[in-house]
């Protein structure tokens, strides 16, 4: 029973990794398109260009596409560290004695975590752009919709990259130590006889 246990685990190990890589995938990619989709509908609306400067009124599909963009670049990048972990190198001499995997891992998470500031900005600016009732005047050509959308399609790039980096750090840890940490042992502690009766 024990045995077939095992084997059950491994059987579904062996899918979780793609599961979650292309529900990543699925979801930044979603993200973007909705992203620059929200663009496209932020375009639409009526506006006036004047030199630089342009006043437009605000679109509340911009506004719905832009928020449901957001919010499913946060919950992505929240799916990649939840099964990914953290894996920090924090110091010079534990970089240089990483792994291939394990600096990888940490150049990744680095890059998804720059990625997702640049994505949720131009995202929330967006998106506030198109909140209120009445019409916004401001600096013309600012895009913030689509290019926070590319930033989602990007993000989703480092952050499968970040998690399988990830599961193979912990893959090579397992290996080093397969019996995980060592407890200490309990030392038997010696009663004294007892004494025959007089």
């Amino acid at each position: 029973m024990a045995v077939n246990a095992q084997m059950y685990g491994q059987n579904v190990g062996q899918y979780i990794v793609p599961f979650v890589c292309l529900l990543i995938i699925v979801m930044d990619l979603t993200a973007g398109i909705l992203g620059i989709q929200a663009e496209v509908a932020q375009n639409k609306v009526q506006n006036l260009k004047t030199w630089i400067f342009e006043c437009r009124d605000p679109s509340y599909q911009a506004f719905k596409l832009g928020f449901v963009a957001l919010v499913l670049l946060v919950f992505a990048h929240a799916i990649a560290n939840l099964f990914g972990g953290c894996h920090v190198v924090w110091s010079k001499p534990e970089l240089d004695r990483a792994t291939s995997n394990k600096q990888l891992a940490m150049s990744t998470l680095i890059l998804s975590w720059i990625t997702l500031v640049i994505g949720f900005w131009m995202l929330i600016a967006g998106v506030l752009a198109n909140t209120s009732s009445r019409t916004s005047c401001g600096v013309s050509d600012h895009r913030y919709l689509s290019i926070g959308g590319i930033a989602c399609i990007i993000h989703g790039m480092f952050a499968v990259s970040y998690y399988i980096a990830a599961t193979a750090v912990e893959k090579e840890e397992k290996n080093l130590n397969p019996h995980g940490p060592m407890m200490n042992p309990q030392v038997p502690t010696h009663q004294p006889a007892p004494s025959a009766p007089a």
